[in-house]
């Protein structure tokens, strides 16, 4: 038992773009150097999304028809996981660049009393090596050669996950939670320009047969926005799943095909019938930190994220507590002529990069599996050690940061140096009991492994190992093991009043390794700056991978990358696209509460309520 809380522009990007993001094959380089493009291609930057207000729940998710799903669990008096399923069977459907049955999930939820998490992160096949992805001479594979096919599949876990999560929290009926998509899957669903988007910068779909087959025209070229796509092979699927369960994927004929199909590929895999029947979901203890007035929830390992970001949060509030001029709610974001509408004050912008490279040194050290590796969590998190990480930041930048020596730590390993990818999407929900849940769901790159089997993607997720597994004769934490899970970013995160107890906001990102940057921005947009859930996922993105300082392509004035210069960041303008959900818990004057919700403009989220 885990113990209670205390009560419209589109930009394509040009192909070459996309085939050098998926070529990086300077493994052995240093992080700073190996840092790749977004895992998805932006799509646009809206600025006319409001924030949503609601009395009784809300839903939110990456795409409009996936939030529909969310609420109309909602509205038949379903929890936040009932919600979040219908939810991720829609996305499947729908978004499938991003995530889908598949892949794998981390699920944070509150039931009320206590947080949960949920692990459905995917696991190495029995038949896996830790030179899974290493040449004849030795050298790293070329990305596309790892990628592509079946080497790169994992056992999927995120039906597992919600399976465990229904049967504890869930309040309707598990059938009902996936009509919405049958229903879609069967009469249609239009091709969104975001999809479409995807779709034309991927330079591998045509040599797919079956993605060819539903994505593409006759003559190879990909089916236009608004174009009218059925799947009667998922519905069929998901009917099966909606009377079955899930052993309806991991057993019998389904089971099967995507054995078949990773075992048959030109680049095979060795995932079997055993790996599949054998998968189990698992509840971990929550990682909960204090951050000034609030507690702060997110995933353990094997994410990175949540270690990521408690360890952002406690270097900022180390630096407040060392000198109040640090401190970052006087430096609240200011008016500007971009799109966003506002920007973030350059100190806080030098502040919140410097405690991320921090941070991000750290992840590559130390962080992996835990059922296969002894990661210091509590050290990492400690607030005498972040203290004396962010004795380090001064200012001007500190360029690159080292790991640092935590407490707790057991073995020493080498520091992770494969590229940082993986394409996810998020699903957020409040229910009318005040449960809530934030769910980061993945298939890895974008369009996976791109296997398809009965009209769903296959996850690539063992990409997200290091390529290496050794370097100068010390074991590499996150390697690949023999039913190991592979590090993850995704750091869905609850926020609670540290006083009351009482629910705060579900916050949570997709965006690859940028992930972590996402939901610390918007966590102290939201804390710090008291910006409303739109505003805090509208604020331009940020941050730093302990590289170059990252800034959000266009959305920042000149004055400030001045500034930051100044400073000594190497400053580059980048696409940044994340698909953050937000919503928040809000009081009026005379103490009623109600729930506000955000999605980011940078996809085609929303979110709705009643």
């Amino acid at each position: 038992m885990f113990p209670a809380l205390p009560l419209s522009r589109f930009r394509l990007p040009a192909l070459t773009l996309i085939i050098s993001a998926l070529t990086l094959t300077a493994c052995n380089a240093p992080p700073s150097s190996t840092l790749p493009l977004a895992p998805e291609a932006a799509s646009g930057y809206r600025t006319d999304l409001q924030t949503r207000h609601a009395s009784q729940h809300m839903a939110a998710a990456a795409n409009p028809l996936a939030a529909e799903a969310g609420r109309e669990m909602l509205r038949k008096g379903g929890s936040a996981i009932d919600a979040a399923i219908a939810m991720q069977a829609v996305l499947t459907l729908v978004e499938p660049q991003s995530s889908g049955i598949g892949g794998g999930a981390m699920i944070v939820l509150w039931d009320g009393k206590q947080v949960r998490t949920y692990d459905g992160r995917e696991t190495a096949p029995a038949g896996a090596t830790e030179k899974l992805f290493l040449q004849a001479d030795g050298k790293p594979m070329p990305f596309p050669q790892a990628q592509i096919g079946g080497r790169s599949v994992g056992t999927p876990g995120v039906l597992r996950a919600l399976e465990m999560a229904h049967k504890q929290h869930g309040r309707l009926p598990w059938a009902t939670l996936f009509e919405p998509a049958i229903k879609l899957a069967e009469q249609g669903f239009v091709i969104s320009p975001r999809l479409h988007s995807l779709l034309a910068s991927d330079p591998v779909i045509g040599k797919s047969p079956d993605m060819a087959a539903y994505f593409l025209n006759r003559d190879g070229s990909v089916k236009a926005v608004g174009t009218r796509l059925q799947n009667p092979a998922l519905a069929a699927v998901l009917t099966r799943i909606a009377h079955e369960g899930p052993d309806a994927l991991y057993k019998g004929s389904i089971a099967e095909e995507i054995v078949a199909k990773v075992q048959g590929h030109a680049n095979p895999g060795s995932l079997s019938l055993n790996d599949l029947q054998g998968y189990k979901a698992k509840e971990r203890a929550p990682l909960c930190t204090d951050y000034k007035r609030w507690q702060v929830c997110g995933m353990p390992p094997p994410s990175s994220g949540g270690i990521a970001v408690a360890q952002i949060l406690g270097t900022l509030q180390a630096l407040e507590s060392r000198d109040p001029r640090l401190s970052l709610t006087p430096l609240k974001p200011v008016k500007t002529n971009k799109p966003a509408g506002i920007e973030p004050n350059p100190q806080a912008v030098h502040l919140i990069a410097e405690a991320e490279r921090l941070a991000y040194a750290d992840r590559a050290q130390y962080v992996a599996d835990t059922d296969f590796v002894p990661v210091p969590v509590k050290g990492l998190v400690d607030p005498g050690y972040l203290a004396s990480r962010a004795s380090l930041i001064g200012e001007r930048s500190m360029g690159s940061a080292k790991p640092g020596t935590p407490p707790g730590v057991q073995v020493a390993y080498a520091p992770d140096r494969s590229p940082l990818r993986i394409s996810t999407s998020q699903v957020v929900a409040v229910d009318d009991l005040g449960g809530a849940v934030s769910m980061t769901t993945t298939i890895e790159a974008a369009f996976g492994s791109h296997l398809m089997v009965q009209g769903f993607l296959l996850n690539n997720q063992m990409t997200d190992f290091s390529f290496i597994p050794e370097e100068n004769g010390q074991k590499v934490a996150n390697r690949v093991e023999p039913g190991k899970r592979p590090r993850s970013s995704m750091a869905p995160t609850l926020i609670f009043d540290r006083d009351s107890g009482e629910f705060f906001a579900s916050v949570g990102s997709p965006g690859g390794s940028q992930i972590i940057e996402y939901v610390a921005k918007t966590t102290v947009g939201l804390l710090d700056w008291n910006l409303d859930p739109q505003s805090a996922i509208s604020l331009p993105n940020f941050g730093s991978r302990n590289g170059p300082t990252e800034l959000e392509q266009g959305q920042f004035s000149p004055a400030l990358i001045q500034a930051l210069k100044d400073k000594g960041h190497t400053v580059n303008e980048i696409d940044m696209t994340s698909g953050t959900q937000a919503i928040v818990r809000v009081k009026d004057a005379q103490g009623k509460a109600s729930l506000a919700g955000g999605a980011d403009p940078r996809r085609e989220g929303e979110a709705l309520g009643d």
